[in-house]
């Protein structure tokens, strides 16, 4: 029951987008232009009453739109109910006119063919009658069966101009009991009305988290999103039909099934309410195409894993605002065909960055973890090859059809940034591969990582630089818009100032932990085996290490990488600053007794670091004397 009610929610709200989608597409001004009377006030009163009916469908269907489910269904049982006695009376008038043609005035019981065509009437009505008192819940079948009283006159064997006054009685008596039956039920939309607005003063939604709560409680309630998917789905298939059956697919064989398939797509756009349909398609089959790269790379336990951001939210409200900002619903049919391509280039390319986003983790990690599993490097490296040979072959083709300009140099950038990506992923998994089949580690493995990645930025930055470096061109010397300075200036910032400002400073912070790592003291042999413990940052046996001024022995590379994220001691987490001039050698060979900073040095030790010519085994002799009272 949950799972029809969900169905019934979503499929009888449909009907009124469809109807508020036509009525929007409703020429009322050209209509009331070619209107003509008498004079010019019947004019006016006729355009009067044409808005008029056009506001009230808007609100009539908005109401509809809005009202809980169980009230929806029980107005279309009362519309199914009508339309029921409609067919009733369908059935009483063309019984009565084939009386008339016959000419038989006697009981029909004494005519086998009156005999047989009343019974086939009454057994209609009768029907139909007690299908109206089933639906309406209710023993009383005659309250349906005024629809029966010219077979039940002419069982009385009444004449024939009797029939029809009786037939325009029982159809006169069911409009009766229809408008009586409206009229009794005309405000129930206002009290609907009344007691939600009672519920939310209970409520006191005046408190913006309050009102933001029952907004999602109402968007949750009305399956907003699905309903609106449901709606275009169904326009679409009315324009693919309208298209076939009119005779535009076998034109459009010869421009493409692409060209064809885009031209009912932007004729399913045309209204505020087929263009936020397509927005919550287009979200979903990215969601979809991003789901099915989860399941492709990591399996069911990947799509459970969901991010915000790889939701599909991106590429609809991209749609959305692009739609919006070019003003696609005012173009004609073949413009606005053109402009949806370019708006859905957009959208793909977003989608296939999301991808990257998706791939970029897992392939890196099958080759840091070194992973043996043939099967999950093939679909990593296969998922690559698609995210890298794609963007190529959709830069490619759109470039065919447009001529190059700033707005399509920006698409294609964002193609040729999409494989720089892809490329350095696959560089760097390449590298781990190699440190895989070699029988010893690379130690400068993380600094050719990090340059594989620097040099990828630098061509993303250089690729954000051309395209500003065009536009400028282009509006200085060229057509100048608000639109394309404004492109320019959000471009210039997000993608060549931020981008720029963050390679400096990352590169910055790895000079800076490179400079701290090359003045730390190398610990020797005899220090490493007193030592004799793995380094704290990878848990791995030490060969070689270094020693910082509290004392702690780590990996150079360990350490390093650790002092790219914070500049202080894993251990004790005391800043790790860079020797001075002079400092040579480790304060003591014991890291569980460092040196305190704020005591001064041995008499000794200063004699020992003044005099250049100490034998270095007197000074681990010297190291080794504790003072006094120490343990």
């Amino acid at each position: 029951m949950p799972r029809l009610e969900e169905l019934a929610n979503v499929a009888l709200r449909v009907p009124s987008i469809l109807v508020l989608d036509l009525l929007y597409k409703c020429d009322i001004e050209g209509l009331t232009e070619h209107l003509k009377a008498k004079n010019e006030d019947m004019l006016f009163k006729y355009k009067y009453v044409i808005w008029n009916m056009y506001y009230l469908g808007h609100l009539i269907n908005v109401v509809v739109l809005v009202l809980p489910l169980r009230h929806i269904v029980t107005l279309y049982l009362h519309m199914l109910v009508a339309l029921l006695l409609y067919m009733g009376h369908q059935i009483s008038k063309d019984y009565v006119r084939e009386e008339l043609q016959y000419g038989y005035e006697g009981a029909v019981y004494l005519d086998s063919l009156a005999f047989n065509r009343f019974v086939s009437a009454m057994t209609s009505q009768i029907i139909l009658s007690t299908l109206c008192a089933f639906l309406m819940k209710t023993r009383k079948v005659w309250l349906f069966s005024a629809h029966m009283l010219p077979l039940l006159a002419r069982l009385c064997t009444a004449p024939h101009t009797t029939l029809l006054t009786v037939n325009t009685f029982s159809m006169g008596l069911s409009g009766a009991a229809i408008t009586m039956f409206l009229l009794s039920n005309l405000f129930v939309p206002y009290s609907l009305a009344r007691a939600a607005y009672s519920e939310l003063l209970q409520l006191e939604v005046i408190e913006l988290y309050r009102l933001l709560a029952v907004g999602i409680s109402l968007w949750n309630q009305f399956a907003v999103p699905v309903l609106f998917t449901v709606f275009w789905f169904v326009l679409f298939v009315v324009q693919l039909c309208s298209d076939t059956m009119s005779g535009n697919a076998a034109s459009a064989a010869h421009q493409g099934i692409m060209f064809f398939l885009l031209t009912s797509v932007s004729e399913c756009c045309a209204t505020p309410y087929s263009l936020l349909g397509l927005t919550f398609v287009v979200s979903y089959l990215a969601l979809g195409l991003l789901n099915l790269c989860k399941f492709y790379l990591g399996g069911y336990a990947a799509v459970q894993n969901e991010n915000v951001m790889h939701r599909g939210v991106t590429e609809g409200v991209t749609l959305l605002l692009l739609a919006l900002q070019t003003g696609l619903l005012d173009m004609q049919a073949l413009q606005r065909t053109f402009l949806l391509s370019i708006i859905l280039f957009i959208v793909v390319t977003s989608t296939l960055q999301s991808m990257i986003e998706i791939t970029d983790p897992i392939v890196l990690a099958l080759g840091a973890s070194r992973n043996r599993s043939l099967w999950k490097h093939f679909r990593g490296l296969s998922m690559c090859l698609l995210l890298l040979v794609f963007p190529v072959f959709m830069a490619y083709k759109i470039s065919q059809f447009f001529h190059m300009d700033f707005w399509l140099l920006i698409l294609v950038s964002s193609c040729m940034l999409t494989s720089l990506q892809v490329t350095g992923t696959m560089l760097i998994y390449s590298l781990f591969m190699v440190e895989l089949f070699r029988s010893d580690p690379i130690e400068s493995l993380d600094e050719v990582i990090y340059w594989v990645n620097a040099v990828s930025r630098v061509l993303e930055f250089v690729v954000a630089l051309c395209v500003v470096a065009y536009g400028t061109w282009e509006s200085l010397f060229g057509e100048w818009s608000w639109m394309g300075a404004s492109v320019i200036i959000i471009h210039s910032y997000f993608n060549v100032w931020l981008r720029a400002q963050s390679g400096w400073r990352s590169f910055l912070l790895r000079q800076e932990a490179a400079k701290k790592i090359n003045s730390l003291p190398r610990a020797t042999a005899q220090q490493l085996q007193q030592h004799n413990d793995v380094c704290s940052i990878c848990f791995q046996d030490m060969s070689s290490a270094v020693i910082t001024y509290c004392g702690h022995f780590f990996h150079g590379n360990c350490l390093r990488k650790w002092l790219y994220v914070q500049e202080t001691c894993p251990m004790c987490h005391q800043t790790v600053q860079p020797s001075q001039q002079g400092q040579n050698q480790p304060f003591g060979d014991s890291p569980a007794a460092p040196p305190q900073r704020d005591t001064e040095p041995e008499p000794a030790a200063q004699e020992g670091d003044s005099n250049p010519n100490t034998d270095p085994h007197q000074e681990m002799q010297s190291d080794d004397i504790k003072p006094p009272g120490s343990t």
